[in-house]
C-alpha cells in the first residue's frame, strides 16, 4: 500500500492507523482527546457563558474507558512509527499523566516533557484554583535504542542561538488565526501554528512524513505544508476536514529550496563524488581548479575525478589537506571559472542536488 501523503482520511484514528503500512511515518503529532471532566458550564463574572471543551469526542464515562482508548491508539502509532521516528502527545492535567505510564508501558522512551506555557491563558473565572497556565507535550521516541532526529541548531536559530530549553511561552490561538465559523470559534481546541513550527522544525526533515491523528482544524497539516514536509491527517468530523481541508488548500508554498529548509537540519545528504561534475558536464577533464577565490595556487582536473597539482595526484581532499597541512573539506577551498568568475565547485554540488529533489518531487 502507497501511503496516502497530503490527505485527510475520515475515519476512527485506530482504524486508519491500523490500514497504514507498517513503519512508514517519520513523526507523529497527536493531540488526543483531553477528558476534561466538566462537570457544569462555566461563566465569567460579567455573566457570559464561557466557550469551554463540551464536544462529545473529549468525554469518557470512566479513567478505564480513557485507559483503554489511549492504548488502543498509542499501540496504532507506534505500529505504523518508524524505528527512527518519533511521537509528540500533547494534554493537560487531566490526562498528560495517564498517557506518560501508558507510553512507557508500550515501550516508548520518553526524551522530553515541554511545556507550553501560554502566555495569554483563561483566567480561573471562579478563583477556587491556580489559572491553568500551561500543557504539557510528551516526546518519545519508538524504543530506548533506537535513533532519532533531532535538529538542535535549527531550534537554537529559533531561540536567538541559545540552546533552546523545554519551557515554550507561546500564546493561545486568538484574533485571525483563530478559524471561526459565523463569529464562533470553529474547534474548541485549536493549537497556535508556532508550537507546530517548534515540533515540525525540531524532529523531522523536509520530505519527510508527519501523521496527525486526532487532524482537527488541520494547525499540522498547515505547517507540515509551509515547512516542506508530506503529512496524512485523520479526523471523524466531516466539519472538521471540510475546515481543515480549505485551510489547507488556500496555502500557497514557494518552490523547494534546499537551502532554505534544510538550514539546521540534521540530515544525511545523498552523497555526490566529484566525479559526478564531470559525468554530468559541469566541469571537463584538463580544466583547472583554483585553491581559493584570489589564489594562484592551481591544480588540473584528470578524468578519473581526481586533480594534480605539482605531480601529486589525489581527490579534491587530499590535495586540499597537502596544501593547508591540516584536515579540511574540499569541497570548501577549490573554485572552477565561469564567466572569468571563479566560483565555489559546492555551488555546483548544490545544483545537482537541487535537480535531484525536484525530480523526486515532480514524480
Amino acid at each position: 500500500m502507497t501511503l496516502p501523503l497530503n490527505t485527510i482520511l475520515y475515519g476512527d484514528a485506530i482504524e486508519k492507523m491500523n490500514s497504514l503500512p507498517e513503519n512508514s511515518v517519520d513523526l507523529i503529532f497527536a493531540d488526543p482527546p483531553y477528558n476534561l471532566q466538566l462537570q457544569k458550564d462555566l461563566w465569567r463574572p460579567n455573566m457570559t457563558k464561557v466557550e469551554a471543551v463540551n464536544d462529545e469526542w473529549d468525554k469518557f464515562s470512566t479513567f478505564e474507558q480513557y485507559d483503554h482508548f489511549t492504548k488502543a491508539w498509542l499501540k496504532a502509532a507506534r505500529r505504523v512509527l518508524k524505528n527512527t521516528g518519533t511521537i509528540w502527545v500533547i494534554g493537560s492535567y487531566h490526562n498528560i499523566y495517564r498517557v506518560g505510564s501508558i507510553l512507557q508501558d508500550l515501550g516508548y522512551w520518553i526524551l522530553n516533557d515541554i511545556l507550553w506555557i501560554k502566555s495569554n491563558p483563561m483566567p480561573n473565572f471562579r478563583g477556587v484554583r491556580f489559572a491553568n497556565a500551561h500543557e504539557t507535550l510528551l516526546w518519545a521516541k519508538k524504543d530506548k535504542d533506537s535513533k532519532y532526529t533531532f535538529n538542535h541548531f535549527a531550534m537554537k536559530g529559533l531561540n536567538g542561538d541559545k540552546q533552546m530549553r523545554s519551557d515554550w511561552t507561546i500564546p493561545i490561538c486568538k484574533g485571525r488565526e483563530r478559524i471561526k465559523i459565523n463569529g464562533k470559534r470553529a474547534h474548541a481546541t485549536q493549537k497556535p501554528e508556532a508550537l507546530l513550527y517548534r515540533v515540525i522544525s525540531s524532529s523531522s526533515k523536509p520530505g519527510d512524513v508527519v501523521l496527525d491523528p486526532f487532524f482537527g482544524s488541520g494547525t499540522t497539516g498547515a505547517v507540515a505544508k509551509k515547512l516542506h514536509r508530506n503529512w496524512i491527517g485523520i479526523e471523524r468530523e466531516e466539519t472538521y476536514i471540510q475546515i481543515a481541508q480549505e485551510r489547507i488548500d488556500a496555502i500557497e508554498i514557494d518552490e523547494y529550496q534546499e537551502d532554505v529548509y534544510l538550514a539546521g537540519v540534521k540530515t544525511t545528504k545523498k552523497r555526490i563524488p566529484f566525479g559526478t561534475l564531470l559525468t554530468n558536464g559541469s566541469l571537463r577533464p584538463g580544466e583547472r581548479l583554483w585553491f581559493g577565490k584570489r589564489s594562484e595556487i592551481h591544480a588540473t582536473i584528470l578524468a578519473n575525478g581526481h586533480i594534480q597539482h605539482d605531480g601529486t595526484i589525489g581527490s579534491i581532499h587530499k590535495i586540499a589537506k597537502r596544501l593547508k597541512n591540516a584536515p579540511c573539506n574540499g569541497w570548501d577551498y577549490w573554485y572552477y571559472e565561469e564567466n572569468g568568475e571563479r566560483k565555489k565547485i559546492d555551488e555546483l554540488r548544490k545544483r545537482i542536488r537541487e535537480e535531484m529533489v525536484k525530480k523526486v518531487n515532480e514524480k
